[in-house]
């Protein structure tokens, strides 16, 4: 039986069979056979051709020990899970950021305060020079901020915003590298990546997020989490849309 799931990964790759051989440095043939006759390759070069074609190892191969081992992958991508967010070490964060070489990506509805650490200001203006730097806040005026306000206990996420954008204003002219722009997405997570690390602060109904659980993330080769996690961040990144000043001021 043939692997169309596979064939189907490299057309929407738009790579050929020569293109994934020689990315994972086995034979063209080797490769044509896992295709048309359906071999299942050996699971090393499994998570190799995933990795290439940017998807999920269970999305080419139902090889039941490949599922094991994408599971536990996803489970080593965990460091740490921290009850609260208000008990994230307060130095993690920047740590986190600080070590940032190609990215550093911010999802939030307000992340009111990050916008008052001067010591993030600062490393936002550092890294702004040599990485691609990116903020995404909540839109004021949606439907999604109210409700997320409503469901936090409160009606103030939108000022909240506001505050945050006032903070980060003075970016907007001295550092125009920084990407700010903003969404109108119902957020499940409040997002922070640095490269391959990330820490993600879930929404729980009837809560502030800064008593929500927070998971830190390492990405591996083949886990999945993380990368789930991520591919979030580029496609709001993808509707967002640029700050105006009638998002800041609401007049």
């Amino acid at each position: 039986m043939s692997n169309e799931r596979l064939r189907s990964a490299l057309l929407a790759r738009g790579a050929t069979i020569q293109d994934l051989a020689e990315a994972i440095q086995v034979n063209p043939k080797t490769v044509e056979r896992w295709i048309t006759q359906g071999k299942a390759p050996y699971r090393r070069h499994q998570y190799a051709a995933a990795a290439f074609l940017n998807v999920d190892v269970t999305t080419l191969w139902d090889d039941s020990r490949a599922v094991e081992s994408a599971a536990d992958l996803s489970k080593a991508e965990i460091l740490t899970v921290y009850p609260h967010r208000h008990t994230v070490p307060a130095g993690l964060w920047r740590e986190m950021f600080a070590r940032a070489e190609r990215r550093l990506d911010v999802l939030v509805y307000s992340g009111l305060w990050l916008s008052e650490d001067l010591m993030f200001l600062d490393i936002l203006k550092a890294k702004s020079a040599s990485i691609q730097v990116r903020i995404l806040l909540g839109d004021p005026a949606c439907p999604a901020v109210k409700q997320r306000g409503i469901d936090e206990g409160h009606r103030i996420m939108d000022g909240k915003i506001r505050n945050a954008l006032t903070n980060y204003r003075p970016l907007f002219d001295t550092h125009p590298d920084i990407g700010f722009r903003i969404h109108d997405s119902t957020l499940y997570n409040s997002l922070f990546r640095a490269d391959d690390e990330m820490l993600v602060n879930t929404h729980v109904y009837g809560i502030g997020a800064y008593l929500a659980p927070v998971f830190h993330l390492r990405r591996l080769p083949g886990g999945g989490l993380f990368d789930t996690y991520a591919n979030s961040i580029e496609q709001t990144w993808g509707g967002a849309r640029q700050v105006t000043d009638h998002d800041i001021t609401g007049d």
